[in-house]
């Protein structure tokens, strides 16, 4: 018998040996999780036609169907139990057991929690911001914050790289900087400070609440997230020009809150299906998005006549301006600036090198499709 063959015997010998081991194993000792069944009450921010209502599902589906039964979350819309503003008090308090939400909403307790989705742009994406809490060290800042400063009983994973958010939507276009000059605008988090540093006078409203304060002249002009959730909601009925682009919330995803006192307790499968299921969702929700804020973007031009437009250069220049002393002012705080001076080392490499290495997707757009950008 050769040295070959004799190796490939003992091999499949040992293997069909485990095998059985494994068989035996199962059916005598059953893993004791499996007997268990937990239920997690989470509920959203969202309001119940918003496009981030089913985004959350997807979430909630993927743990519902890998955990067979054994581990199950019942989701309930915003407002349903706490304000959609206050689903970081409710999980912490023990008033729901779970939330999906965004940073920015409880940046109120501590301003490092929108440097966790809508801070300064570095010139990092929120796919790169990702890249940055999964293995630049951003996810070890957050338990921290989270552990160590606020003290609190919260878990949270980080779902969905979502696309730059818009300027918004105003009666009028945003042409210079002195426009935004006593605008009474709504933005949340971070961004708010950010336009007041322009000028505006900000009001900090959930989704539900933006048209009709529009509609009463309580604002002149706002910005939510997307195409998607802003025409679900009627954006185009309170006004027509939507402006593209803009440095206030670049870099945002969803947060996934559980009570730590709870996770801490499921077994470790139960536990990892939560954990992997917000990754599994971050692809999914990013892909759908891909397609309906798409979609609707194109809708709006054609079917509720607003006018898209490309936010001018001049107020990404004064943005970045008002950033910089922002910027100046947030370091003060020593946990703000470790988790900023954490984030720009990782952008001065990784974006670095996605951006010298990217081709021309621009010219290549415009190759095809000529005369449809007009930027």
């Amino acid at each position: 018998m050769t040295k070959s063959n004799y190796s490939r015997r003992k091999f499949l010998k040992t293997g069909a040996l485990a095998a059985g081991a494994a068989t035996v194993g199962t059916v005598a000792m059953p893993q004791v999780s499996r007997a268990q069944t937990t239920t997690i009450k989470m509920q959203g921010s969202w309001s119940a036609k918003d496009v981030f209502n089913e985004m959350a599902m997807d979430y909630v589906d993927r743990v519902n169907k890998m955990a067979g039964g054994r581990l199950k979350i019942d989701y309930l819309v915003g407002g349903s139990v706490v304000h959609p503003f206050q689903v970081f008090d409710g999980v912490h308090g023990g008033q729901i057991d779970a939330a999906h939400t965004v940073p920015v909403y409880w940046y109120g307790k501590h301003k490092a929690a929108s440097l966790f989705g809508t801070g300064p742009v570095f010139g990092f994406n929120a796919n790169e911001g990702l890249g940055w809490i999964h293995n630049g060290g951003g996810y070890a800042l957050y338990e921290e914050l989270m552990t160590q400063i606020m003290k609190v009983d919260i878990k949270s994973f980080f779902v969905m790289p979502m696309p730059t958010q818009p300027l918004g939507w105003f009666k009028k276009p945003i042409t210079s900087a002195a426009d935004i000059k006593g605008l009474k605008y709504r933005t949340v988090g971070l961004a708010a400070d950010l336009f007041q540093a322009m000028g505006a006078s900000v009001a900090q409203l959930p989704g539900g609440e933006i048209v009709p304060a529009m509609e009463r002249g309580v604002i002149d002009g706002f910005e939510f997230n997307n195409p998607t959730s802003d025409r679900r909601f009627g954006a185009q009925d309170v006004a027509k020009n939507y402006m593209l682009g803009s440095h206030h919330q670049a870099t945002e995803y969803f947060e996934v809150m559980i009570k730590r006192s709870l996770f801490t307790k499921l077994p470790a499968e139960h536990q990892s299906i939560l954990q992997y299921a917000a990754e599994a969702a971050s692809s999914a929700n990013e892909w759908k998005a891909m397609d309906y804020y798409s979609k609707d973007l194109q809708e709006l031009i054609s079917k509720d006549k607003v006018n898209v437009l490309r936010t001018p250069q001049a107020i990404f220049d004064a943005q970045i301006k008002a950033w910089d002393g922002l910027i100046d002012q947030l370091a003060k705080d020593p946990f703000m600036k470790k988790v900023m001076d954490s984030q720009k080392e990782w952008v001065r490499r990784v974006v670095f090198y996605n951006m010298m290495n990217a081709t021309d997707y621009k010219g290549a757009f415009n190759h095809h499709f000529p005369n449809v950008l007009k930027i």
